[in-house]
């Protein structure tokens, strides 16, 4: 019996996420505003810097993919109707709902990741020494923007001043993650060892692990409202 509930759950998650992409390719305004920001975004800090040192390009390229990510990810649950919401109530649990809606948002982060990698790498050059580790940052990344944002915008859905809600609330949390994500993106561009970048690699691990559970935890509460 367990294992069959199992097996369901992981068949409404899939439907789900195929959900998520298919009215995502049929609307696309997400997609065209992001590439459209992504552009924009690092092409005005190409006018404004021309060149940058590697500890500045890191930073740099860390804020524009967290303003991007906002962007993004916020979307998840402010923009879908009460009714929508409400039949997802009736068809699916609060842990399918939110294990597809996270799923989503970190293919999609990771997407919006590697555009904003190869435009910033485009216009602003190139320094990563090691480019195989800085490609793990950003699945990391990808992961831990993806399930904090998600919560929060649940959590932003509940409110009448959601858009303005998810930022303040975005920085707390997500906080961490980034400065942990500039101190392995920078061992990545100066080149360092593996051991010296594994235990970054192991913290964000762990952060990422910790919010996962914790929005699978709290959505079902928020789920009830």
């Amino acid at each position: 019996m367990v294992y069959f509930c199992h097996v369901m759950t992981l068949t409404v998650i899939k439907h789900l996420l195929v959900k998520e992409f298919t009215l995502e390719w049929r609307n696309r305004y997400a997609f065209n505003g992001i590439v459209v920001y992504t552009l924009i975004t690092v092409f005005t800090a190409f006018l404004a810097f021309k060149e940058v040192s590697p500890q500045t390009w890191n930073a740099l390229f860390w804020v524009i993919l967290l303003f991007a990510a906002i962007i993004t990810v916020s979307k998840s649950f402010m923009q879908e109707a009460r009714g929508r919401q409400l039949y997802y109530y009736t068809m699916a649990s609060p842990v399918a709902v939110i294990v597809s809606k996270i799923l989503y948002n970190i293919l999609f982060m990771f997407f919006v990741s590697l555009l904003c990698y190869a435009t910033y790498s485009l216009f602003l050059g190139n320094p990563v020494a090691q480019k195989s580790y800085f490609l793990v940052a950003l699945a990391l990344g990808s992961v831990s923007m993806g399930a904090s944002f998600t919560l929060l915008s649940a959590l932003a859905s509940k409110t009448n001043s959601g858009a303005l809600l998810m930022p303040v609330l975005s920085i707390p949390i997500i906080f961490p993650c980034i400065m942990v994500l500039i101190k392995l993106s920078k061992g990545a561009v100066d080149g360092l060892d593996a051991v010296v970048i594994l235990p970054n690699v192991l913290v964000l691990l762990a952060l990422c692990v910790m919010l996962i559970v914790l929005a699978i935890i709290l959505f079902p509460l928020l789920w009830k409202e």
